[in-house]
């Protein structure tokens, strides 16, 4: 397996893709589909699944694109998040563009190559992502990607509809248990690692 990830649209989501056996999979296309796909095509892969954290605008941005370039893929979203995605313009803001309902969405429990890990409380379906031994002769062997449940220093806010800081602190607690030299790719801003993040975040201590 291989990675690569990448800032997309005005919010800078740390997308990123990962490469096993010809399958591309996305997480978190925020924007810049086409750019996206150019870089699933020069690997030679093909598009198997979008994996979203969560439903946030900002994190959803891309995947309609997506789908048009690669009508097969299937996406994956925590279930109690599927009623911001088939109903959108309860978070988007105004000037924002209308996205519509996607097809094909299952729940994240059942995304494939990832353990899914239920990280509720920026929204009430977040998820993480996690890969054991994803580079097992890398000094951070494992891979977190966490959308906006935890960043480099911080967390992801609460104070947006379905959020709720009692029940993400209990996520965070799960994520805690993760081994310490697990690479996190967070959903905005630099990477960081399991055992950094225990030691000097606030909101882990």
């Amino acid at each position: 397996m291989k990675r690569i990830s990448f800032p997309t649209g005005t919010f800078e989501v740390n997308s990123t893709i990962i490469y096993n056996d010809g399958d591309a999979y996305v997480v978190d296309p925020g924007a810049d589909a086409p750019y996206i796909a150019a870089q699933i095509r020069k690997e030679g892969a093909s598009l198997k699944a979008i994996l979203l954290t969560h439903a946030h605008f900002d994190h959803i941005g891309g995947v309609e694109g997506l789908l048009n370039e690669f009508p097969g893929a299937i996406v994956y979203l925590g279930e109690k998040d599927f009623p911001v995605v088939t109903h959108p313009f309860n978070q988007l803001p105004p000037d924002y563009p209308p996205c519509k309902m996607f097809p094909n969405v299952l729940p994240a429990t059942e995304a494939p190559l990832v353990e899914t890990i239920s990280t509720p409380g920026h929204t009430p379906g977040g998820v993480c992502y996690f890969i054991r031994n994803f580079d097992p002769i890398s000094s951070t062997p494992h891979l977190l990607l966490s959308g906006d449940t935890l960043f480099f220093g911080s967390v992801g806010r609460t104070d947006l509809p379905g959020g709720d800081m009692a029940t993400l602190s209990r996520s965070l607690e799960k994520l805690k248990l993760l081994p310490a030299d697990t690479l996190v790719i967070p959903g905005h801003g630099p990477e960081t690692t399991i055992a950094r993040e225990i030691q000097s975040n606030p909101f882990l201590s």
